[in-house]
């Protein structure tokens, strides 16, 4: 037996419209959740079509040759920075003539496993070994309106095609499960003076890789309280049944991060010469959302804690992003630096207790933020449902100013003597301990 996807009813109305004005194909992403039983699929998004296309729709014999790999996996990208916690790009569809009928499952096929691997690179985590990989492919005739989902296991590049059971549901998401919490963030990134051109971006990623693996052992109070891992998030709570109307069931979460390494971890000091330094300050908003058939503890935490890891790696590619558009990809001057990390913003989902987010600058408009949803989600938005989530963050970029053979001397000399007191700090101790012993068993026998 196949995997089950549970869908929002509404996506099935959504896919009938478009096979009746888009021919001969129209090509598009599928957005939910996993879960070890079954798969929620929450929204469907078209591929957003491009001029060309649109010109060689209109002239020659229907063809799947033209679909457009790379625009598909860009869009992807794109939307894939609007997904909270929890959500993430479960497939992708097809709604296509009979003629095309025949050859689509191949091109689905192809466009999952591309996906993917865009979508890999971009993210400073891995999967778990146990979790669920399989991604569906859907394909839809135009004409008959017949449906066939089928999976692939995106782990397995010689995977063959499963078949999958395509379900709707009517207020699939109303009561999901949200946990929202604030990261105070204060990462230092050194830049290596032998990293040609000050590569901002790759310095960057590399400190925010390192920052990732903090998150990741960090410890998480879900309402105050720390919880085992394998026990039901709303043990001992309430749960909402037979509601239909969109209402979140809200846990506040508190991330601890663990100031130093265990006692089992041996740590190393390393000297590098340096030619500056970025540092990222702020607060940012994070929030994830959750199924509420039985989810685990460990479910609603990974979703979190992979949120934390996106939203700020998200904000600094779209800083990259903006500074390459505006400047250019190579920069001469490496002088200092403020720049602002677009601010993060949720927009609710009509019928549903989940938000769906996205980012802005200072000097964007919300009619610029109500056309990137309508490009990317195919969804409008009002301006007053645009809610700002948090305040200003910041990215500093420092050169040193000191001559290069002066920087290099005082980093030097100031980590030998580093060193030099770590390595006599242990000496010193247990001086300071054999002292007072003495002192004490002095002052015993005397007494």
């Amino acid at each position: 037996m196949g995997r089950i996807y549970l869908v929002e009813e509404g996506i099935g109305q959504y896919l009938t419209e478009l096979s009746t004005k888009v021919k001969p194909y129209v090509t598009g992403l599928l957005i939910g959740q996993c879960s070890p039983q079954r798969d929620y699929v929450i929204r469907a998004v078209r591929t957003p079509p491009k001029e060309q296309q649109q010109q060689e729709e209109s002239v020659g014999p229907p063809k799947l040759a033209s679909l457009d790999e790379e625009w598909i996996t860009t869009h992807a990208s794109q939307v894939s920075r609007m997904l909270p916690g929890g959500l993430l790009v479960l497939g992708v569809f097809m709604v296509a003539t009979p003629e095309l009928a025949k050859d689509g499952q191949n091109a689905l096929r192809k466009l999952i496993f591309s996906v993917e691997k865009s979508l890999s690179k971009r993210r400073l985590w891995k999967l778990a070994e146990e979790e669920v990989s399989d991604r569906a492919a859907l394909q839809i005739c135009s004409v008959t309106k017949k449906v066939v989902c089928r999976t692939y296991d995106v782990q397995d590049p010689k995977s063959a095609a499963k078949p999958a059971d395509w379900k709707y549901q009517s207020a699939l998401t109303a009561s999901w499960l949200a946990l929202g919490c604030t990261v105070n963030v204060n990462i230092h990134i050194p830049l290596l003076a032998t990293s040609p051109s000050h590569d901002l971006e790759k310095n960057t990623k590399n400190g925010l890789n390192r920052w990732s693996k903090q998150i990741e052992d960090s410890v998480f109070l879900i309402n105050g309280q720390v919880k085992d891992e394998d026990t039901e998030l709303l043990e001992g709570q309430k749960k909402l049944r037979g509601n239909t109307q969109p209402s979140t069931q809200f846990s506040d979460v508190k991330v601890l991060t663990q100031l130093c390494q265990g006692t089992s971890a041996r740590s190393t000091a390393t000297v590098q010469v340096c030619s500056g330094s970025i540092n990222l300050r702020g607060a940012v908003k994070c929030r994830a959302y959750i199924h509420n058939n039985k989810p685990k503890v460990k479910e609603a935490i990974q979703a979190l804690k992979r949120d934390i890891i996106n939203t700020l790696s998200d904000r600094c590619e779209i800083l990259f992003e903006d500074l390459i558009l505006n400047e250019g990809p190579q920069k001469k001057n490496f002088e200092r630096e403020y720049h602002v990390l677009p601010q993060r913003l949720f927009v609710p989902v009509a019928g549903s207790s989940v938000m769906l987010s996205d980012y802005k600058f200072l000097d964007e408009a919300a009619g610029e933020i109500q056309e990137r949803f309508v490009e990317m989600l195919d969804q409008p938005v009002q301006a007053e449902d645009i809610h700002i989530a948090e305040d200003i963050s910041t990215v500093d970029i420092c050169p040193v100013t000191d001559s290069p053979s002066d920087m290099q001397q005082a980093q030097l000399t100031k980590a030998t003597l580093l060193l030099k007191l770590q390595q006599n700090m242990g000496l010193v101790v247990a001086a300071a301990v054999a002292v007072l012993a003495s002192i004490f068993s002095f002052n015993y026998f005397s007494d």
